[in-house]
């Protein structure tokens, strides 16, 4: 893992935070917002020279729909829609006298992709870092007293994350969704996928964190606190557990990843947000519903965005487990 890719997956993902924290600011529509006569409009380009060969400040030329039938538009070239930045609370927008401003071409319903992909990433990314959060603090309870107490309750709750292990990770979020109510409210799902996630990936930090602790609440600093009076939970809590920081920061990167891709599939299948809420998996579910890839490829904008945010998240975990592999200079 060389720093060139380690600094490519931080800007990766500080694009993702940035996304997250000024949805508003970067998005030109409402994710809801619909203009019936762009149905499957493709992206609008930005320009920054017209068809005379003249330059100017970026702007687009607006669509014209040729075939209502067919959905065939072209660029109306005797008109220009300068962009606009900075206005209205926006980074960059366009004047919608002529038409509204597609950056990624819009779905079947004519909504805005690009503010869709945008408006989707807190749920998306959200759900998957509450249910690693509660992942990491489930497993890293029961690994920690599993390792500190050993003896049968150690077997026991080992036993209970082997069981869980075993099991196909993804059918279980599947079943484990599937008995839940159908319909539900956007709030409901978010939290009840979150759950979800986290009861099917404790067992991962929970059997580190075990053997950490259990190495660890041998050593003389350990004894140390136990013989000046240090009780059980003080020792566990303010002295074993940090010795597992480390290790539960790469656990992050690695359940944040597989838990974006399951919000996806449980979305994609119908077990995920509703069907009118921008979520990732729910953006795929309507561009796997016809023939994305032939007619429509921007509607795989939220497929881009997924492997974006599981790719950088992938490097940034290699970098923690393995560090820096470039070679060393030769004097």
């Amino acid at each position: 893992m060389t720093r060139k890719w380690h600094r490519g997956s931080l800007a990766l993902l500080a694009v993702i935070v940035m996304g997250l924290a000024g949805s508003g600011a970067l998005a030109t529509h409402a994710p809801s917002q619909q203009f019936p006569d762009y149905g499957f409009a493709p992206p609008m380009r930005p320009h920054i020279r017209d068809t005379e060969g003249r330059w100017h400040a970026p702007f687009v030329y607006p669509l014209r729909l040729v075939n209502r039938l067919e959905k065939r538009y072209t660029e109306d070239r005797t008109r220009r829609m300068p962009l606009r930045w900075f206005a209205e609370g926006q980074i960059v927008s366009a004047d919608g006298a002529d038409g509204p401003w597609l950056p990624l071409g819009a779905d079947a319903l004519g909504r805005d992709v690009f503010a869709r992909v945008v408006f989707g990433a807190p749920l998306s990314l959200g759900v998957a870092t509450v249910g690693a959060l509660g992942a990491l603090a489930v497993g890293a309870l029961i690994g920690a007293v599993a390792g500190f107490s050993g003896g049968r309750l150690d077997d026991v709750l080992m036993r209970g994350a082997d069981f869980v292990l075993v099991l196909p990770a993804i059918y279980v979020v599947l079943a484990l969704r599937a008995v839940m109510p159908l319909v539900m409210s956007p709030a409901e799902v978010f939290w009840t996928i979150a759950i979800v996630l986290a009861a099917a990936g404790w067992p991962f930090p929970a059997r580190g964190v075990r053997a950490i602790l259990s190495a660890e609440r041998r050593k003389e600093y350990a004894e140390a606190a136990h013989a000046i009076g240090a009780g059980r939970w003080r020792i566990l809590l303010r002295h074993l557990l940090p010795a597992a920081g480390g290790f539960l920061a790469v656990q992050a990167t690695l359940l944040l990843p597989a838990f974006i891709l399951a919000e996806a599939t449980l979305s994609f299948v119908g077990l995920g947000f509703p069907e009118a809420t921008p979520s990732w998996g729910v953006m795929l579910q309507d561009a796997g519903r016809g023939r994305a890839l032939a007619d429509a490829p921007w509607l795989l904008a939220p497929a881009v965005a997924v492997v974006l945010a599981v790719l950088s998240l992938h490097l940034l975990s290699a970098r923690r487990q393995f560090g820096d592999a470039s070679p060393p200079a030769i004097p």
